[in-house]
């Protein structure tokens, strides 16, 4: 009796084993099936569409090449020439820079060009998509501060843009000293803590968070002003603004 037991597990264990065998592969059939029949599809799609997407690759190749050619020959000769136009005014405004005497005069000649020559704000517009139209801008809005010509200082800098570590927070910086000169304190504040915390480093950051700061008790708004000048004390302790930064945190404190 064991033994006929032990033989008839063993056939229904084959029987169940064949069984799963060719559930498997009927399985792996249907599958086989459903990717001729997906990739018979795409095929059909392709034949169906093959001029479409021929028109599509053409568009890409054409707009690659044109970008290529845009870029050789209409951005990097130009790029050159704005360089070139930029050394004349530059020269002026460098020497604006130390005069003491005629530094308005360099200033416009700076502006405005002179001697046939293209001045910043005729570079600014003629070389626009350029590095050097891009300066042109700054260059403009920084003269125009200097001849405390407000409105027309920020019209170009808020134009001018850029990643660099010094001259991005300085051009933040200097549309909010004109509009602290407009007397517009809000906007200056706004700006002042832009620029302080545009690109941290320890000559731009400290220096417009001073300003910030001070800025703040004029809008008497005591609490800001304390927690910039604390910022100035804690992260930049070696700073020039630093160096007396404990005055204005009281001022701060006993202005509440």
């Amino acid at each position: 009796m064991a033994t006929y037991k032990k033989r008839g597990n063993k056939i229904k264990g084959e029987h169940i084993e064949k069984k799963s065998a060719l559930e498997q592969n009927s399985t792996t059939a249907e599958v086989f099936n459903t990717l001729d029949e997906t990739a018979s599809r795409s095929e059909d799609w392709v034949i169906k569409n093959q001029q479409n997407i021929f028109i599509i690759l053409g568009v890409v190749v054409v707009v690659i090449l044109g970008f290529l050619g845009y870029q050789k020959y209409i951005v990097t000769p130009g790029e050159k020439a704005a360089a070139d136009e930029l050394a004349f005014p530059k020269k002026y405004f460098n020497q604006a820079i130390i005069s003491s005497v005629s530094a308005d005069s360099l200033f416009v000649l700076g502006l405005e060009g002179g001697e046939g020559k293209f001045g910043f704000i005729d570079i600014a517009d003629e070389y626009s998509g350029t590095k050097s139209g891009n300066l042109a801008n700054y260059y403009a809005g920084i003269s125009y501060l200097r001849m405390n010509k407000y409105h027309e200082a920020i019209e170009y800098l808020e134009k001018f843009s850029s990643d660099d570590l010094n001259i991005g927070p300085v051009a933040e910086g200097a549309i909010g000293d004109a509009f602290a000169e407009l007397d517009q304190l809000e906007d200056a504040l706004s700006y002042y803590e832009k620029a302080a915390s545009l690109q941290d480093n320890a000559f731009t950051s400290p220096l417009f968070l001073f300003k910030a700061g001070n800025t703040a008790l004029e809008l008497k708004d005591p609490s800001k002003a304390l927690s910039l000048f604390e910022k100035i004390k804690s992260s930049y302790p070696k700073s020039e603004e630093a160096k007396n930064i404990d005055i204005y945190i009281n001022k701060a404190k006993y202005s509440k």
